[in-house]
């Protein structure tokens, strides 16, 4: 038996069998440029497979060695990648620059950062792990653009139509460049260096050369706006980095912006700190302990046994450890199965997350029918479950060795379940009024009772829901 073969044995006792099998047959058969920051999203959409079970798949594949992760800053705007490590405690700047948008943006877990996942060189050598011997308009796909950038099949052919002239320039070398510029606004860029000029061409045309030159260091500068006039320019390159570069002439046109404005889905970094199996396999290394990573948008589910000490006194501590034990057991695994977290236990309580507020409403629904159905067979009514339920922005932190969450989103959820009586769900507005959820609430005929009331720390009456 080989050595992937084995890796691919062991693999199958953790994860979903169907996932293994698209993930072996992908390491098998795919072309290169398939295995290079692959879009788990876009793969089980392809594939027709539960989206967390092929998460699940690729994270205890590359736990074994199989793939390389990959935690990508990526540019609102154009979908470009800013920056790129092994661990998300790589994203360590307060914002990251978009050399080719010519904006800056504060990095937040939502939509700016993406997870992908590279096939190991010892798996399989495909051209991407040595990137500086793609050729220039492979590497813009593999590398510079992020996996939710839909880039369509024909898109060498319609660089062709954006971009002027470019080339490949060698470490310590220099080239020039004679073009005809028409009256649009350029955009001189190279991806490797992340370097821009932006070149305003406007006015009377001219026969006259115009001149420019550019120098490429490990300064990442991006250049000021020139003006020009439409007509000859000499362009006059310089590569002063260790590595080649590759710098382009692009017509910044409806073209452009059509082509980047193509997006899809895909996996990302909140989406990730919010999985179990993420959780359960990668644990403390996470975040180093002075990170403080935004999340524009996380929803909270907190639960509490209602009684619990009388629990304990009424049928004994043995009897009433396994029933916890089970109550914990069963709402792990909706947890899960819903694509969130549980982020802690606090006595007989958890605080989980969820991506979304449909999927931890929907969490809550199934917690509270398990613990009627488990009462059931008992024939008691030992596990009365209070739940609370909120969305908001937060921070990503370090708290006792634990990755965690910060913020008054944390502490709204917290304080909501406390209003809760047993069997009941409480959830904010926020949750209420989310689109997704509204529409789970229809299907299920629910009817969310508004309640008005005062929360500790909250100066305003807050407006909570009852969902019976």
């Amino acid at each position: 038996m080989s050595e992937n073969q084995a890796l691919f044995t062991i693999l199958r006792q953790s994860a979903d069998p169907e996932a293994v099998d698209v993930i072996e047959r992908l390491v098998r058969e795919a072309p290169d440029h398939e295995l290079n920051r692959i879009n788990v999203l876009l793969l089980a959409a392809k594939e027709g497979l539960d989206e967390e079970r092929l998460i699940a798949a690729f994270l205890h594949a590359a736990r074994l060695g199989l793939f390389e992760l990959s935690w990508n800053v990526l540019c609102p705007g154009c979908g470009g990648v800013l920056d790129a490590g092994t661990s998300l405690k790589t994203v360590h700047h307060e914002s990251y620059n978009c050399a080719l948008c010519g904006a800056g943006y504060e990095p937040t877990l939502d939509e700016m950062v993406e997870v992908t996942f590279t096939i190991s060189p010892r798996v399989r050598r495909i051209a991407a792990h040595e990137p500086d011997s793609l050729p220039m308009w492979d590497y813009a796909r593999q590398f510079f653009w992020g996996s939710g950038v839909d880039l369509p099949d024909n898109f060498e052919e319609i660089m062709e139509d954006i971009v002027l002239d470019s080339i490949e320039l060698p470490a310590g070398e220099r080239a020039s460049l004679s073009l005809q510029l028409p009256a649009d606004f350029i955009i001189v860029f190279e991806p490797i260096t992340h370097g821009a000029q932006f070149i305003d061409v406007k006015g009377e045309p001219t026969r006259e050369r115009q001149n420019l030159s550019i120098v490429y260091d490990d300064k990442h500068a991006q250049h000021d706006t020139v003006e020009l006039r439409p007509g000859p320019l000499r362009l006059s390159l310089e590569n002063r980095t260790s590595k080649r570069v590759l710098p382009a002439v692009w017509i910044a046109n409806d073209k452009l912006h059509d082509m980047l404005g193509r997006r899809r889905p895909f996996l990302t970094a909140k989406r990730l700190l919010s999985n179990q199996t993420f959780r359960d396999i990668y644990r403390t290394d996470t975040l180093d302990i002075d990170q403080r990573l935004k999340i524009t948008s996380l929803t909270f589910l907190f639960t509490d046994l209602k009684g619990s000490t009388e629990l304990y006194e009424r049928v004994g501590d043995l009897v009433a450890y396994d029933l916890v034990r089970e109550h914990f057991r069963v709402l792990n695994e909706i947890v899960a199965s819903e694509g969130g977290a549980v982020v802690k236990t606090i006595g007989d309580a958890v605080m989980a997350t969820f991506p979304t507020p449909d999927h931890a409403l929907a969490a809550a629904l199934r917690m509270r029918e398990a613990m009627r159905e488990l009462n059931e067979q008992r024939g008691q009514e030992d596990l009365l479950l209070k739940i609370g339920i909120h969305e908001g922005p937060c921070l990503a932190v370090m708290l006792n060795d634990r990755q965690d969450y910060f913020g008054q989103t944390v502490n709204i959820a917290s304080r909501v379940q406390n209003l809760a009586v047993s069997r009941s769900i409480f959830a904010t507005s926020a949750v209420i009024e989310d689109p997704q959820a509204s529409h789970l609430i229809a299907a299920q005929n629910l009817h969310p009772t508004q309640k008005l009331t005062a929360l500790r720390g909250i100066n305003d009456a807050f407006s909570v829901y009852e969902i019976p």
